[in-house]
């Protein structure tokens, strides 16, 4: 049979039990107005059954599933209910005949029986999906849900969704706004909650916990697997562990939904006459997240920004394998802050604690993998080649077997179009590959092989560089397990199948792109070595206009989606007292600097510069005052480019490390 592949675009949903019987006898006030949402939405419910990729192929499902009785499951689908005091979630999915009601004066949360009555005006009705948690802000609480989502694969037999919709329900109506300095807050926290409604890259499961690797799945005892999905979570990839608190405290289980941010790619596809099935997944670490300019290095406790865990996962034969690379920013304090410049300076910050928080980083990672190989691909000259110096002088006194540091200067060897030398790097760590295996499982679900170390890959966004890099890892760990179940041959490479070939290269560029977005805002640059093998012009023109898109939201954008970030992952904590003001900025000038206002101010002495020159032939004094104008324009450009750092985007909780 000719190769071939297909990526995976959706998946069958399960379809929820009908629940007329309670239409009648619950719903007071609302009463048709409930039965006509009841017969909308069950109308079109699809077939009843889950469909479980893995069982229907004949793979092991792995446990550590949340299959407990219906009071465990979680809720599939909410319908929510706007009433003028408060929030109604009534679950339309069988689990339960409570309801959640949500007071809009205060975010208080009770299970109720009963709608209340809709009185004179109709209530606003629509199908929720979940709930993202609470935020309690000094402007009150806010609740968020998932209003859209999509089927985007399966993980070891359970369907995985991406949030496509998100929706934040204010609960302050009991904190009337009186001054203008309230006022003002209230408009702040506002922009804050909007740029919260754009987060991307959010991936969850009613029934498997996502946050864990497929070995570490596999290796979880009974008692641990039979815990509520939230409790089996890994905290560090738990993207909304600190908005799940106020429900944890309402002991509101059925609403507790993990949820990671990352990426989820999924492909079937035909080696010869064997079917298999090829996942990707990054699940992002939320200790120091955050966006590419405002979270560099590491904190004092050795948390990395940017620091992704991607697991590959193969399913063929009956044999279920993956394998486990991580990436992460350089494991010591640095900074490179915006300043209006195309590349701001390197700034190594409190240089004599680098081996200090480099060791508890490192150290973190031997408890959670096993052993390391950090593959460290930044310049050796520059600013980059000082801080490698920094990184390689530091790591030295914990280097063992169990830590190893390899230096690959990517920019030197490969340049821009030459990125099959990566062959080069690949000869130095291959051994340690082939020592520290993959994690592989039979039909029977019986361990083969375990995988015992990883490879953690940086460059200085550990995007670009670094995904081109573990495409490369990636592939010669698939190619190794293929072999080793009989799906190619002994020396038998993915190349030589074409239509999987290229599929397996989107599945990597997509994975980067996703990756890129969240961290940078726009994909991955050299993506097209990823998606076709080779440089294009095409590719190298995106790489442009992504660099140039980069400088834009980095200087202008981020600072507010930094605070954002921050406020979500309970990084910075407001009291609900109305008296807290969110910081200020310090000074007149950082109080009112607007790069804006300041082009606004170049571009008007440019004009009138250019008015007093046209006329400067029958009046010198025009050429006088175009002198003047100039000499503005060239004060204030000047002005801007000394005091860069206060015309950007910054964020107001951001506190630098000096």
């Amino acid at each position: 049979m000719a190769s071939g592949a297909a990526l995976v675009t959706g998946c069958v949903l399960p379809a929820s039990p009908p629940r007329a019987n309670h239409v009648h006898s619950r719903t007071r006030g609302c009463r048709s107005l409930r039965f006509h949402h009841t017969r909308r939405l069950f109308g079109c419910a699809p077939a009843r059954g889950h469909l479980k990729l893995a069982r229907a192929e004949g793979y092991p499902a792995m446990d550590g599933t949340n299959d407990g009785s219906p009071s465990s499951k979680l809720h599939t689908r909410l319908r929510l209910w706007e009433f003028p005091d408060c929030y109604i979630l009534e679950p339309i999915d069988g689990l339960a005949d409570l309801f959640l009601s949500v007071s809009r004066a205060n975010g208080t949360m009770n299970l109720v029986e009963a709608l209340p009555p809709c009185g004179s005006s109709t209530p606003k009705v629509q199908t929720v999906y979940g709930v993202i948690g609470v935020l309690k802000l000094a402007v009150g609480s806010f609740f968020l849900v998932i209003t859209d989502r999509d089927c985007v694969g399966s993980y070891l037999g359970h369907a995985i969704f991406k949030v496509t919709g998100l929706k934040v329900l204010p609960c302050n109506n009991a904190l009337n706004t009186t001054s203008a300095e309230q006022k003002k807050m209230e408009s702040e926290f506002s922009e804050l909650l909007d740029a919260a409604e754009r987060t991307i890259g959010l991936h969850f499961s009613y029934d498997i916990n996502l946050t864990l690797s497929a070995q570490r799945l596999h290796d979880l005892g009974d008692e641990y697997k039979s815990l509520p999905l939230w409790r089996q979570a890994e905290p560090r990839f738990l993207w909304n562990s600190y908005l799940l608190e106020p429900l944890i405290e309402n002991k509101l289980n059925q609403y507790l939904l993990p949820v990671i941010q990352g990426s989820f790619q999924n492909m079937h596809a035909e080696v010869g006459s064997e079917k298999l099935n090829v996942t990707l997944i990054a699940r992002r670490c939320t200790r120091r997240i955050g966006t590419r300019m405002w979270r560099r290095g590491a904190d004092a406790e050795g948390y990395a920004a940017n620091f992704v865990e991607t697991e590959q996962i193969m399913q063929s034969k009956g044999f279920t394998a993956s394998y486990v690379q991580v990436r992460g920013s350089m494991p010591f304090m640095w900074e490179q802050i915006v300043d209006l410049t195309y590349k701001p300076s390197f700034d190594i910050v409190r240089q004599e604690d680098a081996p200090r928080v480099l060791e508890r980083h490192f150290h973190d990672l031997q408890k959670k993998y096993g052993a390391v190989l950090a593959v460290d691909l930044v310049n050796t000259g520059g600013g980059e080649g000082r801080l490698r110096e920094r990184y390689a002088k530091s790591i030295e006194p914990i280097l063992s077997e169990d830590v190893r540091y390899v230096h690959f200067d990517f920019h030197r060897v490969c340049g821009h179009i030459h990125f099959e030398r990566l062959s080069q790097l690949y000869e130095q760590i291959k051994d340690y590959l082939k020592q520290h295996r993959y994690f592989l499982i039979n039909d029977k679900g019986e361990k083969i092989e375990e995988q015992t170390g990883t490879v953690r890959t940086n460059c200085i966004d550990c995007l670009d560089r670094t995904n081109v890099t573990q495409s490369m890892i990636g592939r010669k760990i698939l190619e190794s397990q293929l072999q080793r179940i009989g799906v190619l041959g002994v020396d038998g490479t993915i190349s030589n199948h074409p239509a999987f070939d290229t599929n397996y290269k989107v599945l990597w560029a997509n994975h980067g792109d996703a990756i890129s977005i969240q961290y940078s805002g726009t994909p991955a640059l050299k993506g097209d070595f990823v998606r076709y093998g080779k440089r294009t012009t095409q590719g190298i023109v995106n790489d442009l206009w992504n660099a140039l898109a980069r400088y834009y939201l980095n200087n202008f954008v981020d600072g507010t989606k930094q605070d954002a970030m921050d406020l979500l992952q309970g990084h910075y904590t407001t009291s609900v007292s109305r008296d807290m003001a969110v910081p200020r900025k310090g000074g007149l000038l950082e109080n009112y600097a607007s790069f804006r206002l300041a082009f606004a101010l170049i571009m008007g002495a440019l004009m009138f510069m250019m008015m007093s020159l046209r006329h400067a032939r029958d009046d010198v004094r025009h050429f006088f005052l175009s002198l003047l104008w100039a000499g503005l324009c060239i004060g204030i450009t000047h002005f801007v480019r000394a005091n860069g750092r206060t015309f950007t985007n910054r964020p107001r909780f951001h506190q630098s490390h000096h």
